[in-house]
């Protein structure tokens, strides 16, 4: 083959796509770089790395991914080609996914928009207000829906919060002899998986059975029972008789509810009720294959504190006014460690904003239409498919899905997906039809004569059947509910568009200032990777379509993997987990059933560093492990690791350990540490989360770890969304990829001998799409400078603040990883002020305080990312120190410790305009503390500092009617 010429070579480059995407992605010029270099001390990038990264774990060989040269559109392209192989078919499938039509307003000006999707979960309250006062409709939303006092702000899936609600109520029976569990049978075969997986471990016994038959009351040991409404064939039942038996037995009813049916149907608090799941994925959020959307978990008011995941409530700010803020934030996996029952740490804030937004959209009369015109058709088919001859489940006890009686009913479910109609196949002679807003008419009386026409018996029906749309009597909802302002006073798009656009102002997010919180990795999330979100072919797919309609879909979520285990090292990936800790979770069954296989069963003990995520104790709490703790403030001790795996040699069953550590730094001895584990029988497992730090210069493989999960919504550019969506797969070697998530209605390709960890199949597929495009665009050198530049910018911020500020834990070459550590417990002792009021202080002058009080107390962990260029970067580190030199004041007296510009932040716009002014800095100091903030634009906190006692005990947690 010739050679190419200079010449030659020059024209292929002058036709390479000029849209790379790696100079987009990529914060600093080489300009930046080189002056960033010289701050740190060291000549270059490799010298940086060479000096950060020990040299043993260091991969000497580029990742094999793409070259990057496609360019986004190109990327897009090739996406597009991919995902155009699925077939976008007219579901009827049901099982709790639907079609939904998502208002474009809400598209466009939530979804689609950098100020909801780019924030972060409000851990910040004064700069939160605008999602939270959204999430507090949520809460409400779902407490009129289900009759129930206090619901949470969403959980993952319908499957998992039914996993949480059984949890909840063992703690609150609190009784080792009440172990068992009810779950009917009634319940979609997907929730019932999941409750198989986490009940086995949880060290419930489940019992599953036909609710009409079970005596519960001789069940003494039943803790709650678990059923539908409707059930998965769509029959609404009164399940009165059932609670009045839990009950008599001290066990609580658990109801799993669509929340569509319940804006028509009797709510569940009315037939007894102690909590009530479900997802409101059919309010305005597309399918996407499984996820993501938002579930929900609603109880009584005397439950709120042992309810997981989070809660938005009510408290004042310092000047008296109201505010909203997360609730009862000490039940936190970081408080609770390994007493934890749940590891619940994040929500879907995005798509619970979304549901939420839907319902203030159509407003309570817009849903009672939707569900009555949805109802409508459902009546529809019945008497139609029924006049035809097919046998129907019930006659009128039903909301949106129809059982019949068909000769072969696989037979036609399969000549019908030729036709792209999907149905869902039940039993041999019994098929059902579930309809929902997308439909129209003509697709009800297009489904029955395809019915009649491959049933194999049956004749068409004669005229049109008559339909009301009325729920039946015994289960109409009869009492007034959303009767708040907020669900009936919007009816055009313009005040839609407007109350949307006040609440984003109230937050700040990456479209503003960058957000530095560590091990939160807060990247550009570009839009190019969020684009194909958007596509029919990503949104309009039921998690349970047949693969003859999903091969697009399936090739690109294998592709993920594929990169994803080159990236990690490993051999195989299941996308199967939902977040973070949910991929813990997984992770850690793959080991336990691994060890099982092994005929090791017995090992249980897992080895937990202190600086590690508080939900890493909490999911080997749910893996039915034995805790053992190991200090590593200082690095981990070798000698005194090595002497607790030997004393539990016979019982150990796993590591988690963090790579670079917590604190901050690669740890020397990783490689030993590893093999010190395996040495004594068990299993590494590395939580993920510092990731962006690995990406092409060493990865878990290198390093001797056998499971980790990755925060996509991290290290691989999915956003935050206020505080979800994510994903957290978990990758593996050989050995372990036999056991990785399966599930029992449509199977991974992945998949293995453990049962589903989450509801769907490929978990919160619709968002896979932005860490393939991720991938892809950026290509090997990309991916690998991502993590050499978040490095960069790191030990660059580091160098700036260390003159200033107690910088802790480096290495021996004074270099961090992806991150630092500002011990602020000095500053305390002389002016009084410790790491929240820099936190606050930080929002005057427009930025997201970085991470506090974790792994360090009274720290702040820094994490710039890659995406922040030099000038943002010192941004940053100017209001820093800046902040440093007004703590100075305090020191020396210019300013009284308890009335100063620190201790009173933030300062909102109307007490800095107000005619009243008392403090001894002046508005300016308050403000403007420099001269860039006026420059570059005010962003004012829309509440002053917010009064936590007061919310936590005072619980206002959603709106008044």
């Amino acid at each position: 083959m010739p050679v190419a010429t200079g010449e030659q070579r020059a024209e292929k480059d002058l036709f390479s796509p000029t849209d790379t995407f790696a100079p987009r992605h990529l914060g600093p010029s080489p300009q930046a770089v080189r002056e960033m270099c010289k701050v740190i001390g060291v000549k270059d990038l490799d010298e940086m790395i060479l000096q950060t990264i020990p040299a043993v774990v260091r991969s000497k060989e580029a990742l094999k991914l793409s070259d990057g040269k496609l360019g986004e559109a190109g990327s897009l392209a090739l996406l597009k080609s991919i995902l155009s192989k699925n077939i976008v078919a007219t579901n009827f499938i049901g099982m709790g996914y639907h079609g939904t039509h998502v208002p474009q307003c809400i598209q466009r000006n939530l979804l689609e928009n950098p100020g909801w999707y780019t924030a972060y979960t409000p851990y910040q309250a004064e700069i939160s207000q605008g999602r939270m006062e959204s999430l507090v409709n949520f809460q409400t939303l779902v407490c009129e829906l289900t009759g129930m006092e206090v619901a949470n702000s969403s959980l993952l899936d319908e499957a998992t919060a039914a996993a949480e609600a059984m949890a909840m109520i063992s703690r609150t029976v609190n009784s080792k002899a009440k172990n068992q569990f009810f779950v009917s049978k009634g319940v979609h075969p997907q929730t019932i998986e999941v409750m198989e997986t986490r009940a086995r471990y949880f060290g419930m016994e489940l019992i599953i059975g036909d609710h009409e038959t079970t005596d519960f009351a001789a069940l003494p040991k039943l803790c709650g029972g678990l059923v539908q409404y409707p059930d998965t064939k769509g029959v609404l039942k009164d399940y009165t008789a059932v609670g009045d038996a839990l009950h008599k037995n001290g066990a609580h009813l658990v109801v799993a509810a669509d929340p569509l049916a319940l804006v028509a149907a009797r709510p569940p608090s009315e037939f007894g009720a102690d909590v009530v799941v479900g997802s409101m994925q059919r309010f305005g959020v597309p399918m996407w294959f499984g996820g993501p959307s938002a579930a929900y978990l609603a109880t009584s008011k005397k439950q709120v504190r042992r309810m997981p995941g989070r809660i938005i409530g009510e408290s004042i700010d310092r000047l008296g006014n109201p505010a909203y803020r997360l609730t009862l934030q000490t039940r936190e996996q970081h408080i609770r460690l390994d007493k934890a029952t749940s590891n619940v740490c994040t929500a879907q804030v995005l798509l619970a904003n979304m549901a939420g937004m839907y319902a203030v959209y159509n407003r309570a009369d817009g849903l009672q239409a939707i569900a009555k015109r949805v109802h409508a058709m459902a009546q529809l088919f019945a008497k139609d498919v029924a006049k035809a001859g097919f046998p129907i489940l019930v006659a009128e006890d039903f909301f949106d899905t129809v059982c019949f009686t068909v000769k072969d009913a696989a037979a036609l479910v399969e000549t019908l997906q030729g036709q792209r109609l999907n149905l869902r196949l039940v039993d041999a002679t019994t098929a059902s039809a579930s309809f929902d807003e997308t439909h129209l008419e003509s697709d009800v009386r297009a489904l029955v004569a395809a019915v009649v026409a491959a049933g194999g018996s049956g004749t068409p029906a004669a005229g049109p059947a008559a339909v009301d749309g009325k729920m039946p009597d015994a289960f109409a909802r009869t009492g007034p509910f959303l009767q708040q302002k907020i669900f009936n006073s919007i009816f055009s798009e313009t005040e839609m568009m407007r109350y949307m656009m006040r609440l984003q102002l109230k937050d700040l997010a990456l479209d503003k200032s960058m957000i530095s919180l560590g091990s939160c990795t807060m990247k550009l999330n570009s839009v190019a990777s969020l684009a194909p979100c958007s596509w029919p072919e990503v949104g309009n797919m039921h998690p349970f379509a047949p693969s003859s309609q999903t091969q697009g879909y399936r090739e690109m979520l294998e592709s993920l993997e594929q990169q994803l285990n080159e990236c990690t090292g490993f051999h195989a990936t299941s996308l199967q987990p939902t977040s973070g800790a949910s991929g813990e979770y997984a992770g850690l069954l793959v080991i336990r059933k691994y060890l099982e296989a092994k005929g090791e069963g017995h090992r249980n003990v897992c080895i937990i560093p202190r600086s590690a995520h508080g939900t890493n104790p909490a999911s080997a709490a749910m893996c039915d492990m034995q805790i053992k703790w190991i200090d590593d403030s200082k690095g981990m001790d070798l000698a005194e690791f090595k002497a607790l795996c030997e004393e539990h040699k016979d019982t150990l069953a796993a590591l988690m350990v963090t790579y670079p550590s917590t604190r901050a730094f690669f740890e020397d001895g990783i490689q030993e540490i590893c093999q010190i584990v395996h040495d004594c029988g068990g299993q590494v497992y590395m939580d993920g989360a510092n990731m962006n730090a690995q990406l092409g210069l060493t990865s878990p493989g290198m390093i001797g770890a056998d499971v980790c999960h990755l925060n996509l919504h991290k290290t691989f550019s999915i956003p935050h969304g206020g505080g979800g969506p994510g994903l957290g797969p978990i990758c593996v070697r050989e050995h372990l990829a036999p056991h990785l998530p399966n599930h029992s209605v449509v199977s991974p390709s992945s998949g293995g001998d453990l049962s589903a960890v989450s509801a769907a199949p490929w978990g919160q597929a619709g968002i896979a799409c932005i860490p393939w495009m991720f991938n892809t665009m950026l290509g090997s050198k990309g991916v690998t400078d991502s993590a050499v530049y978040a490095i960069l910018n790191a030990n660059y911020m580091k160098a700036r603040l260390e003159p200033h500020f107690n910088i802790v834990a480096t290495n021996s070459f004074n270099r961090c990883s992806h991150e630092f550590i500002i011990d602020c417990s000095n500053l305390k002792r002389k002016s009084g002020v410790v790491e929240e009021d820099i936190a606050k202080r930080l929002q005057d002058y427009g930025f997201h305080a970085p991470t506090m009080s974790w792994p360090v107390p009274h720290s702040l962990m820094v994490e710039p990312t890659e995406s922040e260029d030099k000038a943002e970067l010192d941004r940053f580190c100017d209001a820093m120190i800046s902040i440093r030199e007004e703590i100075r004041k305090i020191e020396d007296g210019t300013w009284p410790m308890d009335d100063n510009p620190l201790k009173n932040a933030p300062h909102t716009q109307g007490e800095v305009v107000s005619n009243e002014w008392t403090h001894p800095y002046t508005r300016e100091e308050a403000a403007f503390p420099t001269k860039w903030i006026l420059e570059r634009g005010k962003f004012w906190p829309s509440v002053a500092r917010v009064d936590n006692s007061l919310g936590d005990r005072k619980l206002v947690l959603r709106l008044a009617e």
